[in-house]
């Protein structure tokens, strides 16, 4: 008798151990699959207003690399637009383009309606890259575009604040993210155009 129980006793807990080491596999799968990256998103789900009223629409861009920048017309970084404009110019036919999104986030330095935002580019830096109407950046209001570009788990690259006015996204020719480039920095340094070259 006191066989037949140890006998028992010994199935059950093999038995038992069985289910706890399936337990622990199931448990395994859940957790690699939870951790799965999902597919980042791009640029180009993108449709956006320009200055001029008209639909952009960033599919438009495939294949192109992307220079996002947020502008402002009374900053102390506004002279960035002439660089910027000149960067344009010189990539322009190898699939660059600058897309300009004015905002008036940072010290009311945009105050502008799209019509004086494009008279003060055109007659002040001669800007020719397509300039978008006027969004906010950052806030409960963040325009969609900007939620894309701050958001790790839309970008897939990292999460990030605008820190202020001409702040730099770059996003590659597959249309993902690629780099942040802090406000400061010169649209012609070389980290900027040696991205562009590559």
């Amino acid at each position: 008798m006191k066989l037949k129980l140890i006998t028992v006793a010994l199935i059950y807990g093999l038995l038992s151990c069985k289910q706890s080491e399936n337990s622990v596999a199931q448990a395994a799968i859940s957790a690699t699959q939870s951790e799965t990256p999902m597919a980042k998103e791009t640029i180009y789900q993108f449709k956006v207003e320009d200055l001029e009223g008209n639909t952009f629409d960033f599919s438009s861009l495939k294949g192109k690399k992307i220079l996002i920048v947020n502008t402002a017309s009374k900053c102390g970084l506004t002279p960035q637009y002439k660089d910027l404009e000149a960067l344009y110019q010189k990539f322009k036919d190898k699939n660059f383009v600058i897309v300009g999104f004015p905002a008036n986030n940072f010290g009311q330095q945009e105050p502008g309606t799209n019509a004086e935002i494009a008279t003060f580019c055109q007659k002040n830096y001669g800007v020719s890259f397509p300039m978008m109407a006027k969004v906010s950046v950052k806030g409960s209001d963040m325009c969609a575009v900007y939620q894309f570009l701050t958001q790790q788990s839309r970008n897939g690259l990292q999460d990030s604040r605008v820190e202020w006015n001409f702040q730099k996204y770059l996003i590659g020719a597959d249309g993902h993210l690629e780099q942040v480039i802090s406000p400061q920095v010169s649209p012609m340094d070389a980290k900027i155009v040696d991205w562009i070259s590559k």
